[in-house]
């Protein structure tokens, strides 16, 4: 499904509101001004503040599942503004807020 490309300025935020940063934006392609995102590096997640009644377990970085299908950078899947991520170590995903809204990729 066609989406907006992420880039690392995009607002990505874990299940319980922790903020997602790209662990390895890729140089060599920019949209905005800034770096795109592929699928291969992971996200980290900072001040999750999920806790269950064994303590706390709070997101701590999230690995991209879905991806672009034919946009590639350096033969790695780009994300896109629908692609999907799991945090470890509780299995929640990701809500993407914002990214830039002038390319788009499938």
């Amino acid at each position: 499904m066609p989406g907006f490309l992420l880039h690392q300025g995009a607002t990505i935020l874990c299940a319980h509101g922790g903020q997602a940063q790209a662990t390895a934006p890729n140089p060599r392609v920019r949209v905005g001004g800034q770096p795109v995102v592929t699928q291969a590096a992971p996200h980290t997640i900072a001040a999750c503040p999920f806790t269950t009644p064994a303590g706390p377990m709070p997101c701590t970085t999230a690995q991209w599942v879905t991806a672009a299908v034919r946009v590639r950078v350096d033969g790695v899947p780009v994300l896109l503004q629908d692609s999907q991520a799991i945090c470890v170590p509780n299995g929640t995903p990701v809500n993407i807020v914002t990214t830039q809204m002038r390319v788009r990729g499938q």
